[in-house]
């Protein structure tokens, strides 16, 4: 009998007489690790603890403590759910049930029936019952053509249709008792293990994405290991629901979507203001950095889009306009008008790099099912920059974005992670230059010591990307900055430079955003401060409140003081109670509220409440204006 040699991932090796499972490989290192063990690793492929290994092979035991082993729970309870709506609705017919971030779904078709979020707590009765059984979650192999006919037979049309497209001999499956379900795997060894989980919603999802199929029930839920991580996160998620952007864009009197223009925001004059000051603080810092600010048309010709590659890898998302017989698009991106302005006149090895950034407005269309407050729009305004560059000065310029990138987050007191995409199927260039590109990027991260994970195959279609993935207040990650580095654009557009030797040669370009949508950074700028904006973002900085109409003229002394000073302040003298009008203010995230009586007018002084820290104390007006410049300028948030 041949021996089975297992390589841990320690580098040790444990042999084994004969075939043997991965649950008596993880027996042998350690009972506790085979108890608490979800699924393992072969070569780098998971797989349940019950596969038997006959080979030699890598091997690696994931447990709850893992994002793999997690991964594998939520999806066990995809099927959870799946077992306990059969049981609950005979008819109903299954299509798919991945695990997600943080959780998992399964989209099924109750036929005639509506679901609702009332219908949840029968079903998640009737899933701890099944937890309560605790049967065996068994793996079982058959050929595609017997399972075809075994959900036939079963009048399911999903996996039919599924298994149709598959191109494999063999397909796996899982029971749990009287549920049988289609599925590569791996899963927990038994309905047991799943004891924490809560279903969270109920959405409508369009089969396969396509609105031409059939709208089926999509059901979220979430697992986890112990309770009180369970609960942890489920305190998140209400905390998340005060913050939405959407509810605090309207209560703050920012922005909204109108059913008139789906997927296109409109801003308000407090809204504007935010918008502005971001602007602003972008264009200062990119100043500073050496970049000069252009501006691009919206509509441009169609042809141009052929020449970009755009049109063949992004037309699905572009809308388009014919404009006196001609065929023209409305930007879905800024670069190709970057090319052009750098194409209208000659340059010098001694002109680059050259840096040319962009508050471009594009539109690109999003299905109306995907579309998400300011998240996920129609319109919005890329910061958009593109550098032109010598080769040497590739990972020079790489750095010097990273740098920029970096200042800019620290200031909104975002951590981040890196992540570096590499070369999609679908892409342009040859392999030496996306080896090239790809490295460069690898070298300037590596220069600056910055960690990063590779994303293998999600790069642009015209090179390989870093995107940064920035973590707000509540931990959530958001995906904004990129740098791409791109050879392939240059070369579309015959872009060159007379180099030292006095020849012509190809330029290097690197397509970047430091926001990426303003719209959407602002969304996650509302949520990550749950509308409270730091004072110097703030639309309004500053709420006057006379106790009395004895103060009003006091009162409207200090708010023309201030406003000439530049700061934004407001008003309130109405006839109302002043705890009245100082809950309001306080509702409105308004950082200061300056409250004014007879003392504050007989001495020119002000009572000052901040929104986190309450009553200030009396202050001099010029200590206040002190304080306030102070905390503008360093861009702090409530001193």
């Amino acid at each position: 009998m041949m021996s089975v040699k297992i390589k841990l991932p320690d580098g040790s090796i444990k042999q084994f007489d004969g075939p043997v499972t991965c649950n008596e490989v993880a027996q042998s290192i350690s009972m506790g690790l085979a108890k608490n063990a979800v699924c393992a690793a072969v070569n780098g492929v998971k797989c349940d603890m019950s596969k038997i290994l006959t080979e030699d092979c890598d091997f690696k035991v994931y447990t709850l403590k893992d994002e793999e082993g997690l991964e594998v729970l939520r999806h066990s309870t995809a099927h959870l759910l799946a077992q306990a709506v059969s049981r609950l609705w005979k008819n109903a017919k299954f299509a798919i049930g991945p695990a997600i971030n943080n959780g998992f779904y399964y989209d099924i078709d109750f036929g005639d029936e509506v679901i609702s979020p009332e219908d949840l707590l029968a079903i998640e009765r009737e899933m701890a019952k099944i937890v309560d059984e605790d049967l065996p979650i068994v793996r079982s192999e058959m050929s595609r053509d017997e399972a075809i006919e075994y959900f036939r037979e079963r009048n399911d049309q999903y996996k039919v249709e599924i298994l149709s497209e598959l191109d494999a001999d063999t397909v796996s499956l899982y029971t749990q008792g009287e549920y049988v379900d289609l599925c590569r795997g791996p899963h927990i060894s038994s309905t047991g293990r799943l004891k924490v989980f809560k279903l969270t919603s109920i959405a409508g999802a369009y089969w396969r994405g396509n609105t031409k199929n059939k709208m089926l029930t999509r059901i979220y839920g979430t697992a986890f290991e112990k309770k009180a991580q369970l609960d942890e996160y489920l305190m998140r998620i209400e905390e998340a629901k005060k913050r939405d952007h959407r509810k605090l864009g309207k209560e703050l009197d920012l922005y909204d979507i109108f059913d008139e223009g789906p997927g296109f925001p409109f801003f308000f004059p407090k809204g504007m203001i935010l918008r502005n000051l971001l602007e602003d603080f972008w264009r200062q810092e990119h100043i500073k950095a050496g970049y000069q600010e252009i501006k691009t048309p919206m509509i441009l010709n169609q042809e141009l889009w052929h020449r970009s590659g755009h049109w063949d890898h992004y037309k699905d998302n572009m809308y388009v306009v014919k404009i006196d017989d001609s065929d023209y698009a409305i930007k879905p991106m800024n670069c190709p008008g970057g090319m052009l302005v750098y194409k209208r006149k000659s340059h010098s090895y001694r002109d680059l790099p050259e840096r040319m950034a962009e508050l471009g407005l594009v539109h690109r269309h999003e299905l109306s099912g995907a579309l998400h407050g300011l998240m996920r729009v129609r319109c919005f305004t890329q910061d958009d920059a593109h550098i032109f560059m010598t080769p040497e000065q590739i990972e020079s310029e790489i750095e010097g974005v990273v740098r920029l990138i970096d200042k800019i987050y620290k200031v909104f007191g975002f951590n981040y992670s890196l992540e570096l995409s590499t070369r999609p199927e679908d892409s342009m260039g040859t392999d030496e230059e996306w080896n090239t590109a790809t490295d460069a990027l690898k070298k300037a991260l590596e220069t600056l010591g910055k960690s990063y994970e590779i994303n293998e195959g999600d790069g642009a279609f015209y090179g390989p990307k870093i995107d940064f993935h920035l973590e707000d207040s509540l931990g959530r990650t958001w995906q904004c900055g990129t740098i791409q580095l791109d050879f392939q654009m240059p070369e579309r557009f015959d872009l060159t430079y007379i180099g030292q030797d006095g020849e012509k040669h190809r330029p290097v370009m690197i397509h970047r955003v430091v926001f990426g949508s303003i719209e959407r950074f602002i969304a996650i700028l509302t949520e990550h401060y749950a509308g409270a904006f730091p004072l110097w973002l703030a639309p309004v900085q500053i709420k006057l409140i006379p106790i009395s109409e004895n103060q009003t003229e006091y009162a409207q002394s200090v708010c023309d003081k201030l406003t000439a000073m530049g700061f934004r302040v407001e008003l309130d003298d109405r006839n109302e109670k002043m705890g009245y009008r100082i809950r309001e203010a306080q509702l409105k995230k308004i950082p200061y509220m300056l409250v004014l009586g007879d003392k504050e007018k007989e001495t020119g002084n002000v009572a000052v409440r901040n929104r986190k820290k309450g009553d200030l104390g009396v202050m001099s007006f010029e200590e206040f204006v002190a304080r306030l410049r102070q905390e503008v300028e360093s861009k702090s948030d409530d001193m």
